[in-house]
């Protein structure tokens, strides 16, 4: 294999990562599971004023539980179908 060929390879790995890496769905997920634990504590700690104030729904704990569900869809979507980087034989 010549040095082009590897450097070539090299390049194409390396896009593939940075492909895998900044796919919106892991950065989408993991800001909604970690707003959502964030919210769902919140909810868990909220004082009988609070809950007064929301006619008695706990709106952080529920809106939390939610926000998890989405993050931990995102992510799952992420894991059951990951991104493929487009190959050259798939371009010409």
């Amino acid at each position: 294999m010549s040095d082009l060929q590897k450097e070539v390879s090299e390049l194409e790995r390396k896009s593939a990562t940075a492909a895998r890496l900044f796919d919106i769905r892991r950065i989408i997920g993991g800001l909604f599971v970690v707003y959502g634990v964030i919210v769902t504590i919140a909810g868990i700690t909220a004082s009988d004023a609070d809950l007064k104030k929301a006619e008695g729904i706990n709106i952080n704990l529920w809106t939390g539980l939610g926000m998890l569900a989405l993050g931990l869809f995102f992510l799952a979507w992420l894991w059951l179908r990951p991104v493929v980087a487009p190959t050259a034989e798939g371009e010409a």
